[in-house]
């Protein structure tokens, strides 16, 4: 593992362990407030917080923020506005010592790598919102680091330099040697650009694994929220089936699952019809729910009752004239319903 990452401070309430391999690319998911940027900023070296941070065996503990070898890109380009667009860039590797010439040259590449090279000339004030960004990229990978980390870089941006901001970063991120750790709050970002997602809620690690595994199987209800699926955690008690808070629900297992595990279900909710009264026949899965919220979703509604939701037609919804303080029957087929065990590195 060349990043690993051992912090902690209560006055923050910070408490996080994790490590990152090298060249990889590693999003930090979670909601507001949860201390991803705190976590950033302390890799970085921005703030002073207990812990290691150690890259590539060396101990950056302790290291001012520009002895760490790190660059940091947040969601501001922050480019010097007296500086020409060629001269922002080189100034990252003039820091790092390289000559004049040296640093030049290493500026006109990664200009031309992120596609921005006819701009160089420019002060920061003839930029557009995602040109700028392109060359604060620039700028952090001239100066070579063995680590970036990224703070939103895209959060600033207009709705139609995304796309291309992010286009950049893939190709970017996977320049030989570099590792990455980028906090978003875009699933679609952790898509494309990462290899692993690790969640974190109120300061601690909730839930980390390879991208694909933690969106489309999630153990932490923010990950569940991102994915857009309904996710009870229970007890397994016995084959597909799990004694849960909420009740009894019977579902499928791609593995089989051992009596006593921790586990969760998780369904869609499309997947979830929605009664007045007692279904008629024996639905496998059935929870009497109050209803918190109705809101417009789509080209439907989405009923909240609580932590669940229940996606259903405008006419389904005009019938049971639901509202807030409702009590209706959620109902979901065995079939629609995914079971897996909670991990056991997340026990």
């Amino acid at each position: 593992m060349t990043l690993t990452v051992c912090l902690n401070d209560p006055s923050r309430g910070i408490d996080v362990e994790f490590s990152a391999e090298s060249g990889s690319v590693t999003a930090i998911l979670g909601p507001n407030g949860a201390g991803k940027s705190t976590v950033l900023d302390a890799i970085a070296g921005v703030h002073s917080i207990d812990g290691d941070v150690v890259l590539a065996g060396r101990q950056l503990t302790g290291l001012r923020a520009h002895r760490r070898g790190v660059a940091l890109l947040d969601q501001d380009a922050t480019l010097f506005p007296h500086l020409t667009v060629l001269d922002n860039v080189a100034f990252a590797p003039r820091c790092a010592g390289k000559s004049r010439a040296e640093s030049r040259r290493l500026a006109q590449k990664w200009l031309a790598t992120v596609g921005v090279e006819r701009f160089e000339s420019r002060k920061p004030s003839q930029l557009s919102g995602g040109q700028a960004q392109r060359v604060a990229i620039a700028r952090a990978l001239a100066a070579e680091p063995a680590l970036i980390l990224l703070d939103e870089p895209m959060a600033a941006l207009d709705a139609t330099a995304v796309p291309e901001v992010r286009a950049v970063l893939r190709q970017v991120l996977r320049t030989p040697g570099l590792t990455a750790l980028l906090v978003t709050h875009d699933p679609l970002d952790a898509m494309t650009l990462a290899d692993h997602v690790i969640v974190i809620e109120d300061g601690r690690v909730a839930e980390f694994g390879p991208t694909r595994e933690v969106l489309t199987r999630p153990r932490s209800s923010f990950a569940a929220q991102l994915a857009g699926v309904n996710l009870v955690a229970g007890t397994v008690v016995r084959e597909a089936t799990l004694d849960t808070t909420i009740g009894t629900i019977f579902g499928v297992s791609d593995e089989q699952l051992p009596v006593g595990a921790a586990a969760f279900a998780a369904f869609t909710p499309a997947a979830v019809s929605v009664f007045l009264e007692t279904p008629h026949g024996s639905p496998r899965n059935h929870f009497l729910v109050t209803v918190t919220g109705v809101e417009p979703h789509g080209s439907g509604v989405r009923v909240r009752a609580g932590d669940l939701m229940a996606d259903i037609s405008l006419a389904s919804a005009a019938e049971l004239e639901l509202a807030p303080g409702s009590a209706v029957h959620f109902v979901v087929k065995a079939a629609e319903t995914q079971l897996y065990e909670l991990g056991q590195e997340l026990r």
